[in-house]
């Protein structure tokens, strides 16, 4: 492999590493906020059990992911220079509010929950959590917002030297495919806290209940409200994932149609065009000859047009659309090194694309599945006791993990050769693009991306065992181990009026008073 592709490898690794972690904090920290609310309005001991134990697998999650976010943005510097000099105008100040504003508001809020138990009144408290939530939220717009300009890039202008300028900040901001991706991602990080609570929730009811503990104490209500409330959150987020799906998958159909074409290995134009079940043949091969698949009639032409006869191109109709608009071949450019000169395919890689769409779907609907099941299996008191839906259900908490990470893959995987995609809605003399073969450090040998691909993947790895043994640990722990019921030692210690012990809660007054990290580990 040559330097792009091993860069292309590396970046992808590292970035869905950390994916996997986004969705969980977005998630997670949106429900653990209601559960300390829900615990400040009625006092309830189970709300506090419940936002205490959720809130330190939320908390691992959340350090991890700062620690694999970090490099993101220095792979810029490093192996995509050239993409970054292009770029730069655009993302420079994306970049710096999500790392000056939104960062900053998440970190520091966060720190305030993670000390403040007890030592600040309860409401104040509570909203140094959503604040901390919502520093999370405003993050991930930011960079998806830049991620969807090089999806459809909006607000700027050709300079002289051919890069883009931007010109219209706020066009940047409210980029429509920015409001649906991001749309998307938050209703998609929903399923995935939804999946863990139900997942986890269903495991402790199970272990509980052939132990023969009592259904009527706190901990029970723990579980089964976990269990009720993540199976609820995730049919809920289902049904909007397919909606703001529904929206991309239009805007996507005007804005890359080869992108659409390509997911469905429709490789002539047709109307009504079908959506594709299944297909085989030469996909792997990124060939159109002979492709089989099994079809739902008309589907495809509503999900780009919403109805169910219109015409959808086809992958060799507008290849030479845009060999004819972007050119047959690469220019004889040195930025483009060895590539240059070459003929340009503008199909995406079709065998990831087509599948990674499925995948995305399919997981998706084995979460929707199991949270019915879920609540089916917990109605009116019951306990669930059955091995493969139990387990099943534990098991099934990596479906949306897989289903969030497939979407990236095919977002990205989906938009080559470019790496900034052109705008169909302005003229082509005004369009902005870049290709992918152009973007990667011109300075930098294959020898040294291997060797910091190498690096991050056997880095990553142990932070991946990190978080694997703490969360499992936290978990096989339940809510009565490592303090997870004691009420804050400051409180045991200093009682305010406004912060009083709740009913069924427990002090721990060993421990001591300026043991502030109590809740941390």
């Amino acid at each position: 492999m040559d330097v792009l592709d091993i860069a292309r490898w590396q970046f992808g690794i590292t970035t869905v590493y950390h994916f996997l972690m986004v969705p969980l904090t977005i998630g997670l920290g949106i429900l653990v906020a209601v559960m300390h609310t829900m615990w400040v309005r009625t006092g309830k001991p189970e709300w506090l059990r419940m936002t205490r134990f959720w809130g330190k697998v939320y908390l691992v999650n959340f350090v991890l992911g700062v620690a694999t976010g970090l490099v993101q943005e220095f792979q810029f510097g490093l192996a995509w220079s050239e993409y970054s000099r292009f770029v730069g105008d655009v993302f420079g100040s994306l970049l710096a509010l999500e790392a000056l504003l939104a960062f900053f508001l998440e970190s520091t809020f966060l720190g305030l929950w993670i000390f403040g138990w007890g030592r600040i009144p309860k409401k104040l408290h509570l909203a140094a959590l959503w604040a901390a939530v919502v520093g999370s939220i405003v993050s991930a717009y930011f960079i998806i917002a830049a991620n969807s300009w090089m999806q459809h890039p909006v607000g700027v202008a050709v300079g002289e030297d051919g890069r883009p300028v931007q010109v219209d900040f706020l066009a940047v901001l409210t980029n429509n495919t920015a409001l649906a991706a991001f749309s998307h991602a938050v209703v998609a990080a929903l399923v995935v806290a939804g999946a863990l609570l139900v997942g986890i929730g269903l495991w402790h009811l199970r272990k509980r209940k052939l132990a023969g503990a009592p259904t009527t104490d706190v901990d029970h209500s723990v579980w089964r409200r976990s269990v009720r409330v993540g199976g609820l959150v995730s049919l809920a987020a289902f049904v909007l994932v397919a909606v703001t799906g529904d929206w991309q998958g239009k805007l996507m159909y005007h804005q890359q149609p080869l992108k659409m074409s390509s997911a469905e290995a429709l490789c002539e134009t047709e109307a009504p065009a079908p959506f594709s079940v299944f297909a085989w043949a030469k996909l792997g091969s990124n060939e159109c000859d002979d492709v089989h698949s099994y079809t739902i009639p008309g589907l495809l032409s509503f999900l780009a047009h919403n109805d169910f006869s219109s015409p959808v191109p086809g992958i060799e109709e507008l290849q030479e659309e845009y060999a004819v608009v972007y050119g047959a071949t690469y220019p004889d450019d040195p930025s483009f090194g060895d590539r240059a000169g070459d003929p340009i395919d503008y199909t995406p890689v079709l065998a990831a694309t087509y599948w990674s769409f499925r995948l995305m779907i399919g997981m998706g609907g084995v979460s929707a599945g199991v949270a019915a099941y879920a609540l089916w299996a917990t109605r009116r008191g019951r306990v669930p006791t059955s091995r493969v839906g139990v387990y099943g259900s534990l098991l099934a908490v990596g479906a949306p993990f897989v289903a969030n990470a497939a979407g990236w893959v095919f977002t990205e995987i989906g938009r080559q050769p470019f790496v900034v995609y052109p705008n169909p809605d302005v003229p082509v003399d005004e369009q902005v693009w870049f290709f992918t073969a152009q973007a990667v450090s011109p300075g930098v040998t294959a020898a040294e991306v291997w060797t910091s691909l190498v690096s991050l993947a056997l880095l990553y790895g142990a932070l991946a065992v990190v978080e694997l043994f703490l969360i499992t640990r936290l978990v096989r722990g339940g809510v009565t181990t490592g303090d997870t019921t004691a009420t804050p030692p400051a409180v045991a210690s200093s009682r305010r009026d406004d912060d009083e012990r709740p009913d069924g809660d427990r002090a721990d007054d060993d421990r001591a008073d300026d043991d502030v990290l109590s809740f941390a580990y």
